[in-house]
C-alpha cells in the first residue's frame, strides 16, 4: 500500500509541536538576529535580494502609481521590501504599510526610515491574525517571510480577506534550482551559508533552520494551487536568478 504524503502545514523549526509553538520560535528567531539581520541578508546573497526587491516592486508599479493606493507589506522584517514600494511609489500618495510580528525586526525598519519623506509606517501584527477591515488593501506583499508562517493556507486566507476585489498578492520568497547550477547552489546554502551566518549573527539556530524551511516549503505548482484554493485567481510563479528566487502573484 502507498503511503499517502500528508500537505506540509506551515513552518516547523525544531522543537515546535504545533502551529502556536512554531510562531513563537519563528518569532524568538527573527528578534534574536535583528541586530545584524540586513548585513547578513546582503553578504550572503551577494547584494542580489535588493534587486529582487526592486524587480517585484516594479512588477506592482500600476498600483504603486496610483493616487491613495493602500498596500500592506507582510512579515517585513526590517522593512526593505516596503522601502522598495516607497520608492517605487515615488511621489504617489500611495499609503504603504509594514507589517511583522518581531518588535525588534519593527524597531530596526522604524529607525531606517528616520527623517524621511513619506516614510512608510509600521505596525505589530500577525500574519494570520490582521487588525485590518475585509477589502482594505489594493496590494499584499511578503518578502521572504511568507515560508515562514505557521500555516500557509490561514496565510493565504487572511490576504484574500483583506485584499479588496480586483486586489493583487505579490509573495516573494526562495526556491530551489535544478541541474549543476541547483547543486553548487545547494552546496553553499546547506553547508556555507549556516556557518556564515552563524559566526556573523552570533546565532546558531535561524541559520541552520533557514535551508531546512526551504527544504520544507512546497514547490511552485502546489503553492500556486493553494492560491487559487484559497480564492486567488489569475496565480503565477516568476523564477528570479535561475530560480533561486521567485514571485509568486494571484489577484482576488
Amino acid at each position: 500500500m502507498r503511503e499517502t504524503v500528508k500537505p506540509v502545514i506551515g513552518a516547523a523549526p525544531e522543537g515546535a509541536t504545533d502551529t502556536q509553538t512554531a510562531s513563537r520560535a519563528v518569532r524568538q528567531m527573527f528578534s534574536s538576529i535583528a541586530p545584524r539581520y540586513d548585513l547578513l541578508n546582503h553578504v550572503l546573497s551577494c547584494n542580489v535580494d535588493r534587486l529582487w526587491w526592486r524587480r517585484t516592486a516594479r512588477t506592482f508599479a500600476h498600483i504603486l502609481n496610483q493616487p491613495d493606493a493602500r498596500v500592506l507589506d507582510l512579515c517585513c522584517g526590517t522593512g526593505d521590501m516596503t522601502f522598495a514600494m516607497r520608492k517605487q511609489a515615488g511621489r504617489s500618495r500611495a499609503r504603504i504599510l509594514g507589517a511583522d510580528f518581531s518588535h525588534a525586526m519593527l524597531t530596526r525598519a522604524r529607525s531606517k526610515s528616520f527623517g524621511q519623506t513619506s516614510a512608510p509606517g509600521w505596525i505589530e501584527a500577525d500574519a494570520l491574525n490582521l487588525p485590518f477591515p475585509g477589502a482594505h488593501f489594493d496590494l499584499v506583499t511578503s518578502a521572504f517571510g511568507f515560508r515562514n508562517l505557521a500555516d500557509y493556507d490561514a496565510g493565504l486566507r487572511e490576504i484574500v480577506r483583506v485584499l479588496r476585489a480586483g486586489g493583487e498578492c505579490g509573495i516573494l520568497d526562495f526556491g530551489e534550482p535544478r541541474g549543476i547550477f541547483g547543486h553548487f547552489y545547494r552546496f553553499y546554502f546547506k553547508q556555507i551559508l549556516p556557518r556564515i551566518g552563524t559566526m556573523i549573527s552570533g546565532v546558531r539556530g535561524p541559520y541552520t533552520y533557514l535551508p531546512n524551511s526551504v527544504e520544507r516549503f512546497p514547490a511552485p505548482k502546489e503553492v500556486l494551487a493553494r492560491m487559487r484554493q484559497a480564492g486567488f485567481r489569475d496565480a503565477t510563479w516568476t523564477p528570479y536568478t535561475r530560480g533561486i528566487a521567485g514571485l509568486y502573484r494571484g489577484r482576488r
